[in-house]
């Protein structure tokens, strides 16, 4: 087995010898058995934290190089009108702690999520067009992974109060709250 130990950023095809083809779900891992596009057996023993990107080269301890193919995997292409109706696809779709890759074609600009019917709902809402297919998901990185910074981590929560009232048949109204928390790290 090829063991890939080390991350070396986006490469030229022509620098590796073989390519590993994965979803999403699988390039966000950083201990995996898989089989090269090639056929040969590999494994990764890889730092956690940043998502495998495509065209991304992996060095392996003897010094082959295998690249990273996102494959091609059902996804959601919303598309609205560039400029103030994109930016606000972008934003509220983004709002729902979601990953989510933005890019441009021959089509215009678009953002790409996995199916998802409360965001096709939303993008819907917003005005959206929809295409269900099968391409690439490249998710957008966070801030800090696109400025360099490796290793930066924090989290936050959210607490969210609601308040309910009952009214009962004996007469006797009475309210309570409750609170719901949830973090996301980062």
């Amino acid at each position: 087995m090829l063991k890939l130990t080390e991350r070396l950023g986006p490469i030229a095809a022509d620098q590796a010898s073989d390519t590993l083809t994965l979803p999403y779900e699988l390039r966000i891992r950083g201990r995996l058995k898989a089989e090269s596009d090639a056929g040969r057996d590999l494994g990764l023993f890889l730092d956690r934290g940043p998502v495998l990107r495509d065209g991304e080269g992996l060095r392996a301890e003897g010094g082959e190089v295998v690249r990273i193919r996102a494959a091609d995997e059902p996804v959601v292409t919303a598309r609205i009108a560039s400029g103030l109706p994109l930016a606000r696809l972008a934003y509220h779709l983004g709002n729902r702690h979601v990953q989510l890759a933005l890019g441009e074609d021959e089509k215009g600009g678009y953002v790409r999520f996995p199916p998802d019917h409360v965001l096709e709902e939303l993008a819907t809402l917003l005005g959206a067009t929809l295409e269900h297919h099968r391409a690439p998901f490249d998710p957008e990185p966070g801030a800090y992974q696109q400025l360099g910074g490796h290793g930066h981590s924090h989290s936050h929560s959210h607490s969210h109060s609601h308040g309910h009232s009952h009214s009962q048949s004996n007469g006797h109204d009475h309210d309570h709250g409750h609170e719901h928390g949830h973090s996301h790290a980062h």
